[in-house]
């Protein structure tokens, strides 16, 4: 086994889940679909690592080909007219026996569907814990446009939210 190969292995073993909770986030919950689209991401990802100029962190890299194929995926999926069904938001939520957590889940993912393209990478990101400065690099906004944008979105979603 070469280097690259060794190293496609540890970041896939590391970054998988990550990737994969953030396609699920783009497709309100729908597993196939993103499944579908974290192996297009480790595609992208083999095919360019030895084109990866460390001018960012690694994982900066990953999130930043993994927003732009959830987004690409997401632009062409709608000029076919394709819906995606969110009736099933994700299996987690099986696990959960409070019926009204789910609900508020379920809520929370058909909120963050009717977000601009932006905004809703902005807060999959902040559910996945990355920091702010992070994000307006992998977004590539200032990061008091990040800061601001964040603090609209999340009183957006509280608006929603409870007004669904």
């Amino acid at each position: 086994m070469n280097s690259t190969d060794k190293k496609y292995k540890e970041l896939y073993k590391a970054h998988y889940p990550k990737v994969m909770r953030l396609c699920l986030g783009y497709v309100a919950g729908d597993e196939a679909i993103a499944k579908d689209l974290a192996q297009d991401i480790f595609i992208k990802i083999w095919e360019n690592l030895d084109n990866f100029r460390n001018d960012s962190s690694i994982s900066t890299w990953i999130y930043r080909i993994s927003v732009n194929t959830c987004l690409s995926r997401l632009r062409t999926g709608k000029k076919r007219s394709r819906t995606i069904a969110i009736a099933d938001v994700p299996e987690i939520l099986e696990e959960h026996s409070d019926a009204d957590r789910e609900k508020q889940l379920v809520q929370l993912y058909k909120c963050i569907q009717k977000l601009s393209e932006t905004n809703r990478a902005i807060i999959l990101l902040v559910l996945e814990g990355l920091p702010q400065s992070e994000i307006s690099e992998i977004i590539g906004l200032k990061h008091d446009a990040v800061r601001t944008r964040i603090h609209r979105i999340k009183s957006q979603l509280t608006k929603c939210v409870s007004h669904e």
